[in-house]
């Protein structure tokens, strides 16, 4: 299947399941239980995009929070695992980018986990996060303590 069988859907209320799905099948990116559990019920409460294919199967989610109408932030997109490299984080974006755009957004950031921690799943978040336009701004050491935070921004123009 190719990007062009998929669908992004925006829900007008959050799909906890859809979310929880997909986190769980990333146990490398999202393994910590009480961060799931966060961004699981941040469904609740943030628009939520939803990768769905021809035969109806949630691939991929994105939650987005509005800062600013100016200002928004990806608070978390994922993919499973099987469909990387295929098109759908693309596929989200251009959804979320076409519909800020379309309200006036003029800025998209998100966080990751910066380069001083060595894992190749975050190397590889950060690869994909460049490659569609994102540019680094600042790693912070103590905004996740213990963890270092890349935050990176996308002009919307």
């Amino acid at each position: 299947m190719n990007v062009h069988e998929l669908r992004v859907e925006l829900l007008a209320s959050g799909d906890r399941e859809a979310v929880r799905a997909i986190l769980d099948d990333l146990p490398q990116w999202f393994g910590r239980p009480e961060a799931t559990a966060a961004y699981v019920a941040a469904a609740d409460t943030f628009p939520q995009y939803v990768a769905v294919t021809a035969a109806g199967e949630r691939v991929g989610v994105a939650l987005v929070q509005q800062h600013f109408p100016v200002a928004a932030e990806i608070h978390l997109i994922a993919v499973a695992e099987r469909w990387h490299r295929r098109g759908v984080g693309r596929a989200l974006l251009t959804r979320i980018e076409s519909d800020l755009r379309r309200t006036g957004t003029r800025i998209l950031t998100v966080k990751t986990l910066g380069a001083a921690d060595p894992d190749e799943g975050y190397r590889r978040t950060r690869l994909f996060y460049e490659g569609t336009g994102f540019l680094p701004l600042e790693e912070f050491t103590d905004l996740w303590p213990g963890t270092p935070c890349l935050y990176l921004a996308k002009p919307l123009g």
